[in-house]
């Protein structure tokens, strides 16, 4: 669904099908959480796609500039991209400072209290995303 909705996206802003956008945009439909530029990268050319990083920098700058991704700051220096979905439906993140390793979740109680949240203080909120910082269970002293 993303991919398509992606591909329409970028052919309405003018951009022509094909190359390392598109193995970006294919690649991105697949998955379940945000990936960096160098995971990007590194999976692509275990599928046999020789894509450069700056290419893959390039297709997500594009791609986040459309709205079609967002972009993850996951700490030292490191920032993951996942499909922005059309419906809105999201998880956000906790995130390991010790590893680096990043876990979505899903909490519907958290998605009421934002909704509380910006009826009480009257902001519309147009999108959010909420990432916790910690250690894992495999990190934890």
């Amino acid at each position: 669904m993303w991919t398509e909705h992606a591909h329409q996206r970028l052919h309405e802003a003018g951009y022509r099908r094909g190359g390392a956008r598109s193995a970006v945009v294919e690649l991105l439909g697949r998955q379940h959480c945000a990936l960096s530029a160098q995971d990007i990268e590194e999976q692509l050319r275990g599928e046999d796609r020789r894509v450069a990083r700056a290419s893959v920098y390039r297709a997500l700058e594009q791609l986040a500039d459309l709205r079609l991704v967002t972009r993850l700051e996951v700490g030292q220096g490191i920032a993951r991209y996942e499909p922005l979905l059309p419906d809105g439906d999201h998880h956000h993140h906790m995130v390991c400072d010790a590893c680096g390793t990043v876990v979505p979740f899903e909490d519907p109680e958290l998605e009421k209290t934002i909704e509380r949240l910006s009826r009480r203080v009257s902001f519309d909120v147009a999108e959010h995303d909420v990432v916790l910082h910690g250690a894992c269970k495999d990190c934890r002293g």
